[in-house]
């Protein structure tokens, strides 16, 4: 505690890091409190439905990652899944279209291009999906609609607060980004899954020790313990590394006499992070976008399975999903041939293994070898929240036994604490932790 207390003091002192975390605090403030403003014309009295409907499947994910905005037909509603979906499309067409090839090889300005491109298909996206958010909703607690408002009006005016409402979270992320403590989209969905944690918690509890037959406290208690268990899994995978040696020949530059010694690549097991399971994830609420939210429970057959997150198709095709994206992103993120380039410019060599292109080979090897482990392992943890369903954990709190927010929330949490960490050993200040340096997801 007393080291504790002595950090925080440290964090504090620091000037730079002190304005980040207040700017950050006040722009998660922001959100949150947007998540509260309702849709002008809708009585907040008689959203009981709409509440009911986001209390399981996908739909509930869909209120976990707005932070609740889903179903307070906030102004916030849609969250920031509509920019990561436009970003999934553009990445594929990255490695499909000429042209975006073109753009990411011009530097930053192909970058401002391509995320240009992004933002447009952001809002396309929100043009189609804030009128079936509206539709589910009209569908679901019409009373909660002003019966004096013209429908239609109604529809465009929304539409366009949705949109609006989705692109100020975006503002707010890279403003996180730039001027906070960085990740700023992670950043904006961990608030909104931490703020369903309590509530799910407590939901959870009572209905252990309410329930006959639930298994009371000691089962709250085993469940809490297998939660810390899955939260260490996590935590080793996003740290997880394959630390391949290399050794830098002697030379002379001017006076002096400089390499000669042995430093080690530290090539991660998940290189790609929790970016496969956001992308799985978005594209496995096209299914439901597609339908229309409100037609979810008529849904059958292929549908239907798609549609409902604990179901065998549903995990099946949301695992191989996750798979795929893994080495999908661990190619784009790993360059092997600039890796090896670099190592060869600097003088550099793997023992044993030829410099250039036999390193370049090396060096890929090693990637697909510790990626498909480490892409099984992501995909088993995602999937774990519906054994916890099987099981009778409140679906509240059994999306915190894996998946997106498990995934999002330790990798976030460790990314934030290892740049606060770099604020303070750059200021030498002792670390966070004394054992150790804490390891992010983008630790390299």
């Amino acid at each position: 505690m007393r080291k504790f207390i002595e950090t925080l003091k440290n964090i504090w002192k620091i000037e730079d890091l002190r304005k980040r975390i207040l700017i950050t605090i006040l722009f998660v403030a922001i959100y949150r409190f947007g998540s509260f403003v309702v849709l002008p014309g809708i009585d907040t009295q008689q959203l009981s439905n709409l509440a009911s409907q986001t209390s399981g499947g996908l739909m509930a994910l869909l209120d976990m990652f707005s932070g609740g905005a889903f179903s307070n037909a906030s102004i916030f509603a849609l969250g920031i899944m509509p920019y990561i979906s436009a970003s999934i499309v553009i990445q594929l067409l990255a490695i499909a279209v000429p042209y975006f090839q073109k753009l990411q090889r011009e530097g930053e300005s192909g970058r401002r291009k391509i995320n240009q491109y992004t933002r447009y298909l952001t809002i396309a996206i929100l043009l189609f999906q804030a009128p079936s958010y509206l539709l589910n909703l009209k569908y679901q607690a019409g009373s909660a609609i002003n019966p004096s408002l013209n429908w239609s009006l109604f529809i465009i005016t929304s539409t366009i607060i949705l949109a609006a409402g989705s692109m100020f979270i975006l503002w707010l992320g890279e403003r996180i980004t730039d001027k906070g403590v960085g990740n700023g989209i992670s950043f904006i969905i961990l608030i909104g899954i931490i703020a369903r944690l309590p509530q799910a918690l407590a939901q959870e509890f009572i209905s252990r020790i309410t329930s006959p037959g639930a298994g009371g406290i000691v089962m709250g208690l085993l469940e809490i313990v297998f939660l810390v268990l899955v939260i260490a899994a996590a935590i080793l995978l996003v740290q997880g590394v394959r630390k391949v040696p290399v050794q830098y020949a002697k030379r002379v530059v001017g006076n002096k006499t400089v390499g000669g010694a042995r430093q080690y690549i530290p090539l991660k097991v998940n290189a790609a992070n929790v970016m496969p399971i956001i992308f799985a994830q978005a594209i496995m609420f096209i299914p439901i976008t597609l339908v229309g939210f409100s037609n979810t429970a008529s849904a059958t057959g292929l549908v239907r399975a798609l549609v409902d997150h604990t179901s065998f198709g549903y995990n099946i095709v949301f695992a191989l999903l996750i798979i795929l994206f893994t080495y999908f992103y661990t190619a784009i993120t790993i360059n092997p041939t600039q890796m090896a380039e670099d190592m060869k410019r600097n003088n550099g060599f793997i023992p044993g293994i030829k410099p250039g292109k036999n390193t370049a080979e090396y060096i890929d090897t090693i990637m697909s070898r510790i990626t498909l482990p480490g892409s099984f392992f992501l995909a088993i943890i995602a999937v774990l929240p519906a054994f916890a369903g099987v099981f009778g954990v409140q679906q509240g709190f059994a999306a915190f036994f894996g998946g997106t927010s498990l995934l999002i929330l330790v990798g976030v949490v460790l990314d934030t604490l290892q740049q606060v960490e770099s604020h303070l050993i750059m200021r030498h200040y002792d670390g966070l932790l004394s054992s150790g340096r804490i390891k992010g997801r983008a630790s390299y």
